[in-house]
């Protein structure tokens, strides 16, 4: 999917939470429904987080960049409500908001969520998730409402996507409701979450029958 005029800006200052709440709902829809839209708002999720904590040592976008430099000057009006604390205090609650994420993608706590929306499929279903890393792993938690019960030999799977389209298998299921899932690899590498219609045919490839899809973010 093209960006219109303006779209990586867009993405730029949904990433840093700048984003005009009009504009937000609007934008969250289309990369909800676009895999290359939901890439391109993780890497710009994940240049923010670098570049708070590192500096101008950190590659990211052009847009983003500007953004985040603009946020830092003393000459700009618009300061941020968390850089307007002042002198050494803000600088104490900045590094400890930095400490607290950093310590939140470690080994424990939930590092990352989905918000799965519908396909021509389920066009009434939704669904969010939580992806938590443990030393086994990484622990999914979903709920899912709108998916009619399957049985028998007709179940949901649920997927983890990559960029270039790998699909790797964490689980299936009956219903939507309380659903536990195991993922052996991590969503920085695998950043869209589908569930899929299946049958037990003997063949373990995805169906491609989605019924839910959306991408995967820090938070």
């Amino acid at each position: 999917m093209r960006m219109r005029r303006g779209g990586e800006e867009e993405l730029a200052a949904l990433a840093d939470g700048s984003l005009a709440p009009e504009r937000r709902a609007e934008l969250e829809a289309r990369i909800e429904a676009s895999p290359i839209l939901a890439d391109r708002l993780a890497e710009q999720e994940r240049a923010v987080a670098l570049l708070q904590g590192a500096g101008d040592e950190v590659e990211a976008p052009a847009g983003l960049r500007a953004r985040v430099d603009a946020q830092r000057s003393p000459h700009n009006v618009r300061v941020p409500r968390r850089f307007a604390l002042g002198g050494l205090a803000a600088a104490a609650v900045g590094a400890a908001a930095i400490a607290i994420a950093l310590v939140g993608f470690g080994s424990h706590g939930t590092g990352f969520r989905a918000a799965l929306g519908p396909t021509v499929l389920e066009p009434g279903a939704r669904g969010d998730a939580t992806l938590t890393k443990t030393s086994s792993g990484w622990r999914i938690h979903l709920h899912a409402t709108g998916l009619p019960r399957r049985d028998g030999d007709r179940f949901y799977e649920a997927w983890l996507r990559s960029s270039t389209g790998v699909l790797v298998p964490i689980g299936t299921f009956n219903e939507g409701a309380n659903v536990a899932l195991w993922a052996g690899v991590s969503p920085t590498d695998y950043k869209v979450l589908t569930v899929t219609r299946e049958r037990a045919d003997g063949n373990e490839a995805s169906s491609g029958l989605k019924v839910l899809v959306g991408p995967i973010r820090p938070g």
